[in-house]
């Protein structure tokens, strides 16, 4: 079943609580760290986290869009999140990391820009829970969905499958209603969305409907049939 991470960059952040209720069902909540160093914004951080963590029981999938990575992290672990995704092209050690974030009891994900390729990290893929293709440029929302990606995750799903991994594929950036049919299709199974959830009238139907769209786009997928 596709999993729907709505993402709070898009909720309105005075009222951070409320914007999780309003997500109710969601399988997790997409918490986007911006450093306005690595990407040219700046989001929220640890006490956010923090607070955000206390306020839901939905599961916190943070997306570490920072500089030094490998120092901070771990403590994005401490202060509640359950999933850490960290950017390869920012990692100094990404192995090392990513097993002190299974170590300290959260998934493991490394994200990867629209420039960066999957396959020099082949032989990493082991040593995460998720991998995270950006479907935008990082560092805003409200982006366009870049209908180039859209082979880089086949080609991901092909290299998981190669290995026989349980590796979730997340794409990130411009999903929609429009959009993330051709992303379950290549491989997707995890899906970050901002403005098409958040920006409907019921986030959380918005929510069930991409969902539905989603698992009925990968139920004859090429890599689900071969699965």
């Amino acid at each position: 079943m596709a999993q729907i991470n709505p993402s709070i960059l898009s909720a309105d952040f005075a009222r951070l609580a409320d914007e999780a209720e309003a997500v109710r069902g969601s399988d997790w909540l997409h918490v986007d760290v911006m450093d306005n160093h690595f990407v040219p914004n700046l989001t929220l951080g640890i006490p956010v986290v923090e607070s955000l963590a206390r306020a839901t029981d939905i599961p916190l999938d943070c997306h570490l869009m920072i500089e030094d990575p490998d120092r901070w992290a771990p403590q994005y672990v401490e202060a509640g999140a359950g999933s850490i995704t960290f950017h390869v092209e920012a990692a100094a050690a990404p192995v090392r990391l990513a097993r002190e974030i299974r170590a300290k009891g959260a998934r493991a994900s490394m994200a990867l820009k629209p420039g960066t390729p999957i396959e020099p990290y082949e032989d990493l893929l082991p040593e995460l829970d998720m991998l995270l293709i950006m479907t935008v440029e990082p560092g805003f929302g409200g982006q366009a969905f870049l209908d180039i990606m859209l082979p880089k995750i086949r080609r991901t799903r092909e290299l998981i499958a190669k290995h026989d991994l349980e590796l979730w594929l997340q794409v990130d950036g411009g999903v929609s209603a429009t959009t993330i049919e051709r992303c379950a299709e290549a491989g997707a199974d995890v899906f970050v969305a901002g403005s098409a959830v958040y920006g409907a009238e019921d986030p959380a139907q918005a929510v069930r409907n991409l969902r539905e769209l989603a698992d009925k786009a990968s139920v004859d997928a090429w890599w689900a049939c071969e699965h």
